[in-house]
């Protein structure tokens, strides 16, 4: 074959069979291994759990166990919180005609299931969180941490729009506001996916988190008339 021949043939693009199968082999092990220290801080308390309890119970090797973890620490946390693509972002800064607040709540919710959390695992870790200080307060650091990244993404949907500092000077609070309002619903939404006696689709629980936003201001926030300012 010519190498003008062999120029023109299309070379595949994006991951192979190997690499797919790669990818949910990994996740399979993060996943079991993040089961398995909830498990262990359940049965034993967060404090007399070691990481060699860890990868006895996942059937793992401390080596694999620090390809994922840096600490053990990190396990209990879990992967961090689910980042929306950078196909979702795009969409979101062009927007779809809706508000700001139910086009981010979306994205977000959209990520959050994409992520397939367990919800066995997300109400044991929810609860381990809340009743260990060293893990509340990491876990309050990674969450700003994302909030500020996810305010840096509704400014760029702002500035889209024509809106800069120099036409709205509280723009950089208004966009906090946002996030802190889609993480309250989001918020809301999860710890009722994650109680044992609520079993509906998380949709569905997402809707009925819209309804008592809708409920208790008088406005819904998720129709195509609550639309955000523009300066065209």
């Amino acid at each position: 074959m010519s190498s003008s021949a062999a120029s023109t043939q299309s070379t595949p693009t994006g991951p192979g069979p190997d690499e797919g199968l790669r990818a949910r082999k990994r996740a399979a092990t993060q996943a079991a291994l993040e089961a398995a220290a909830i498990s262990q801080a359940s049965e034993h308390g967060y404090h007399h759990v070691t990481v060699d309890m860890i990868c006895e119970a996942a059937q793992v090797s401390q080596r694999t166990f620090f390809n994922y973890f840096a600490t053990k620490e990190a396990a209990f946390l879990g992967a961090s919180p689910p980042i929306p693509s950078e196909g979702a972002v795009k969409r979101f800064i062009t927007g779809n005609g809706g508000s700001v607040l139910a086009e981010l709540v979306l994205m977000i919710e959209s990520a959050i299931v994409a992520s397939e959390p367990d919800r066995d695992v997300l109400r044991a870790r929810r609860t381990l969180i809340e009743n260990t200080p060293e893990l509340f307060s990491s876990e309050i650091i990674r969450l700003a941490e994302l909030e500020d990244r996810l305010a840096g993404i509704v400014l760029q949907r702002f500035e889209a729009r024509g809106r800069t500092e120099a036409t709205t000077p509280d723009i950089l609070d208004e966009a906090h506001m946002v996030v802190g309002l889609a993480v309250s619903i989001l918020r809301f939404a999860m710890r009722k996916a994650s109680e044992s006696d609520y079993s509906a689709d998380p949709r569905a629980i997402l809707r009925h988190a819209i309804g008592l936003v809708e409920r208790i201001t008088g406005v819904n926030p998720f129709t195509t008339d609550a639309r955000e300012p523009r300066r065209d």
